[in-house]
């Protein structure tokens, strides 16, 4: 996802419309943002009085945290030419948290590791 625009460009678009420099669509062009946002900016500053970005969200949370790290790193290190699936079964059977194949390759990159190749791929 894009970063929020900066609150300047905002206040200057809504400076823009107030003084009937156009229409939302001529604003939009010529501030090179789209229509919705300026829908969705005027809306914010309704509801809000402020142009400020509202806060992030948040986003999923981590199946695979710091504190699994060192397990990963016993897996990979019990048996180093084991399959990413076969890590991704083994520490299922020990954490109880089921991760995918991607998480568990982000997980050995991050501990500067190597695991053998899935032979079955094209």
């Amino acid at each position: 996802m894009p970063a929020a625009l900066s609150v300047d460009l905002r206040q200057r678009i809504m400076a823009a419309y107030e003084a009937k420099e156009g229409s939302q669509r001529q604003l939009a062009e010529r501030f090179k943002v789209s229509l919705s946002f300026i829908r969705d900016l005027r809306r914010h500053q309704r509801e809000t009085g402020s142009v400020q970005p509202k806060p992030h969200g948040g986003g999923a949370i981590a199946k695979l945290g710091k504190e699994q790290l060192p397990l990963v790193e016993a897996l990979v290190k019990a048996q180093p030419d084991a399959l990413l699936t076969e890590l991704c079964e083994r520490f299922a059977q020990q954490s109880g948290v089921a991760v995918s194949v991607s998480t568990m390759q982000q997980a050995v990159c991050k501990l500067k590791l190597s695991v053998k190749k899935n032979t079955d791929c094209c």
